[in-house]
């Protein structure tokens, strides 16, 4: 985490602040959290009483981002998975655009050194939401975004239900539903330097299930 802060507001010129959502992780993600936030100004720290899952936490953080004002919202990863170098383009982009996807597949996007079954699995997930949903969005499961004020302030949060990586397929389609611009700019995913998957069995049936539910909840005029 020290590295990634250090990356973004000491050599991109971001200027913004940190909001490290923590679901009582036992890797002591939320003990360093306070720690930074102490020594420095733009780090904040909200801590969940338990662990809910991904797409809860993310909205957490949107929730307290809305709060404190902010116009442009970021989400990535603490791992270097996403690289904070890509931060100044995101946001550049979303001047035209009121979501920004960091995509691994447009043009000049890609996946590093996975292996042959990550790259299928992944790959294959997105081709299945897209063919679906019926949208254009070629990296649906990204996790790398900026969004603007008024696309969280316009979809209704709290009715978000998808906890795994569905949550960025049910974001951005909820996005899109709602009349809103997203734009796709390319990004590099590499395997993360430190920290450990949270990829399951489970997070996978989720999406191959909540993918066809949310367009016969478009069908039905429900989302």
């Amino acid at each position: 985490m020290v590295r990634v802060l250090g990356e973004v507001f000491e050599t991109t010129d971001v200027d913004g602040s940190v909001l490290v959502v923590d679901d009582r992780s036992p890797d002591g993600t939320g003990e360093l959290a306070d720690r930074l936030a102490a020594e420095l100004g733009f780090v904040q720290a909200l801590h969940r009483p338990v662990k809910q899952g991904l797409g809860p936490a993310y909205l957490a953080g949107f929730h307290r981002a809305l709060a404190d004002g902010a116009e442009l919202v970021l989400e990535m990863d603490c791992d270097f998975s996403h690289d904070p170098w890509d931060l100044p383009r995101l946001i550049e982009a979303a001047r035209g655009a009121d979501l920004v996807i960091g995509s691994r597949y447009v043009s000049g996007g890609g996946t590093g050194d996975w292996g042959l079954w990550r790259r299928a699995v992944s790959r294959g997930g997105c081709l299945y939401a897209q063919a679906v949903l019926g949208v254009g969005i070629r990296d649906l499961t990204s996790g790398f975004r900026c969004f603007r004020r008024r696309v969280l302030e316009t979809i209704d949060l709290d009715s978000v239900s998808a906890k795994g990586y569905a949550f960025q397929i049910e974001m951005a389609y909820r996005t899109l539903r709602a009349g809103f611009r997203v734009a796709e700019v390319p990004i590099v995913f590499t395997d993360r330097e430190v920290g450990a998957s949270k990829m399951s069995g489970a997070i996978v049936v989720e999406a191959v299930r909540r993918v066809p539910a949310l367009r016969w909840k478009a069908f039905r005029r429900r989302l």
